[in-house]
């Protein structure tokens, strides 16, 4: 957070550690690992949308891809957990890279119809090949063991792992916002042919971006499915971007915590209101609406900015307190 303190930064972020450390003894362990894995997902979303400008409708499609790929070398190929994910990021950030090809061409509404149609490709394609199990999914996907070292079968190390992939992808993430590279993007998305203008080659900058979103999602997705040990459809519709879409904008655009905290509150609503049904999207709907009107920027986006506003207040009262001292 870049208004506080080194000192308070260091501080925040070995109190967030500790609290990742603690919670599978507070919390449902796979709870917090499907909240880790929606966390990530809109984080993807997040750079490409937040700081670049581009709405995407089609990350379910590098999500629910990369799940399959990573389920099927596991079971059927015997790939280890390190080796699985790798091919579900490999096929996520190849598939990224076809789509981003023609997407980046257009701009705005066309942009997100186009990958909109790539992820019902993708869908249509995951319904219909053998290897994915149709609507059955691929079921009883086995947790291997990470390079020979450890096991994934105890729930805890499962956790952990998880954990700390999660943790090094949101690390890949701020470095990158906060890198020469990020400035570049977040220029394009200010203004795109001023950038262009400077000598920037903007669809190169676009596409590299575009196919590091699909890695990061492909990584959620292949967590996904060995946590929950299931690769099924519910991965690669449609909805589901919508709802890390929903997680983004509940949390914050343009910040880095923006979207782990939308899906600390719709994960959240979604695991704990389930007895509710369909209600569940009703409730969910109803929150949408009092964050759009009370935290129009997101709960983060909306605290950054009344911590920016209240500094500047201060900064605009201390020259009138120091003439009134003469």
């Amino acid at each position: 957070m870049d208004f506080l303190s080194p000192r308070a930064n260091l501080a925040l972020l070995a109190a967030l550690i500790a609290c990742v450390c603690i919670a599978p003894f507070v919390v449902y362990p796979i709870f917090l690992m499907k909240l880790l894995c929606f966390a990530l997902l809109a984080a993807a979303v997040n750079l490409l949308v937040g700081y670049v400008g581009l709405l995407s409708f089609g990350h379910a499609m590098f999500y629910g891809s990369a799940g399959y790929i990573t389920a099927h070398a596991v079971k059927v190929w015997g790939f280890d957990a390190v080796t699985g994910i790798l091919a579900g990021i490999g096929v996520a950030a190849a598939i990224g890279l076809v789509s981003g090809l023609l997407a980046i061409r257009r701009q705005g509404i066309y942009f997100s119809m186009i990958t909109l149609a790539f992820a019902q490709l993708v869908s249509f394609i995951a319904l219909r090949m053998p290897f994915t199990g149709g609507e059955d999914g691929i079921q009883e996907v086995p947790r291997p063991s990470v390079l020979g070292l450890f096991s994934l079968h105890d729930t805890l190390a499962m956790y952990y792992f998880v954990a700390v992939l999660v943790g090094l992808a949101f690390f890949l993430i701020y470095r990158v916002v906060h890198s020469p590279f990020g400035q570049v993007l977040q220029a394009i998305r200010d203004n795109e042919p001023r950038a262009q203008s400077l000598g920037y080659r903007v669809l190169r900058y676009k596409l590299l971006v575009f196919v590091l979103s699909a890695a990061l999602a492909g990584l959620a997705g292949s967590l996904k499915v060995l946590v929950f040990q299931l690769a099924s459809l519910t991965d690669v519709h449609w909805a589901t971007s919508g709802e890390a879409l929903l997680i983004c904008i509940v949390g914050g655009m343009q910040t880095l915590v923006g979207p782990a905290l939308g899906a600390i509150v719709i994960v959240t609503m979604e695991n704990y209101l389930a007895s509710f049904a369909e209600w569940v999207l009703i409730i969910q709907g109803f929150v949408f609406v009092i964050v759009v009107m009370l935290f129009r920027k997101g709960i983060a986006g909306q605290f950054y900015a009344w911590v920016r506003n209240r500094r500047e207040r201060r900064a605009q009262q201390a020259p009138a307190s120091l003439g009134v001292a003469k």
